[in-house]
């Protein structure tokens, strides 16, 4: 079950609604909705925010300081994907932005993304350029993909057609959302975000990353893991058994063609290998029970659905698949990861 708190004095007519799933985030709201009351915009801002039965003091936090933010307050954990699907359900703007709690908006940025709107049409999904929250950093400018559909940061000038953008800052009509359906689910959180750019692409629209304003991020702080510290590369258990699962799902229901099939039997191979070693290396064999052969075990247990949705997603197609990997990268994203900063650790 979930409740609506409304917003008091909430505009009348807004230009975007911006959402912001949070969960035991009461310390970094504040610096994320205040980045937002600070927009250069002179148009209505909707924000909504959905808790998700956090259980430090989030919700009584934003209805005692921010009576603008409309709360929808679940009474049970269901992750970032269903978060999101219900806060575009009651979002009342022709625009929404994902927004995480854990990322703060630049001055300029919804302006930014309102006057970019006019110009690549509803279809696309826009991001901004991402900062370090720490240290002020670029992180990327959006992300290619590399065959296995792993994220390549791009951190190119300029604004640039790219394979996806992460969802803590992702910019969609919402129009469009309600065509594509939303995040899937059943992915519950990671890897969403790579599903609906590669579905929105598929559908003929464009990722543009753009060369204006940004926002800062502050990388895993939410969900753990997705950080260099100490220059190794820090994951969690939870993100990458969540992350190979559902990447290899998109793989799946939004490769176009027959192409799909020899890819995912390599992928599979290459991913058990690297189970293997991982395990080995790291003398815990529950990194590849967990995380590895559950992709195959998943595979297994939710063919039919997956067969479905992508005939479902392949019906509705509009390019081919040539311009569906225009922004594909052609070498492996975790090689280099590992010729840069060893081997992974996984915390548990």
């Amino acid at each position: 079950m979930v409740s609506l708190h409304r917003a008091i004095d909430g505009p009348a007519d807004p230009a975007c609604t911006v959402c912001i799933a949070n969960y035991n985030g009461r310390d970094l709201l504040g610096d994320c909705i205040d980045s937002l009351l600070s927009q250069t915009f002179g148009g209505g801002i909707e924000i909504v925010v959905h808790d998700d039965a956090s259980t430090d003091d989030s919700v009584a936090f934003l209805r005692e300081r921010y009576p603008q933010v409309a709360v929808l307050a679940s009474e049970s954990n269901v992750g970032f994907c269903i978060g999101n699907n219900r806060m575009a359900e009651v979002a009342n703007a022709p625009f929404l932005l994902l927004l995480n709690n854990d990322a703060a908006l630049l001055p300029d940025a919804i302006e930014v993304l309102l006057e970019a709107s006019t110009i690549h049409g509803k279809g696309s999904v826009l991001t901004l350029p991402q900062y370090d929250w720490q240290d002020g950093t670029l992180i990327d400018r959006g992300c290619a993909l590399d065959p296995f559909y792993n994220p390549i940061p791009n951190v190119r000038e300029g604004t640039r057609d790219v394979a996806m953008t992460i969802g803590a800052c992702l910019w969609i009509a919402h129009d469009t959302w309600h065509e594509l359906g939303g995040f899937p689910e059943w992915m519950e959180s990671i890897g969403e975000d790579l599903y609906l750019c590669c579905l929105a692409r598929l559908h003929g629209g464009h990722v543009i990353a753009l060369a204006q304003s940004g926002y800062r991020h502050w990388q895993g702080k939410t969900f753990g893991g997705n950080r260099v510290t100490g220059n190794a590369l820090i994951t969690t258990l939870k993100r990458r058994r969540l992350s190979e699962r559902n990447k290899t799902f998109a793989m799946i229901t939004c490769t176009p063609g027959i192409m799909v099939w020899p890819l995912l039997a390599l992928h599979l191979a290459l991913l058990m290998t690297e189970g293997v070693l991982l395990a080995l290396l790291r003398r815990d064999w529950r990194i590849f029970d967990e995380i590895y052969l559950n992709v195959p075990r998943q595979l297994r247990a939710e063919w039919r659905p997956l067969m479905s949705h992508r005939a479902r997603n392949m019906s509705l197609k509009k390019v081919g698949l040539g311009r569906y990997l225009s922004t594909f990268a052609p070498l492996p994203r975790k090689l280099s990861m590992l010729l840069r900063y060893g081997v992974p650790r996984v915390r548990h």
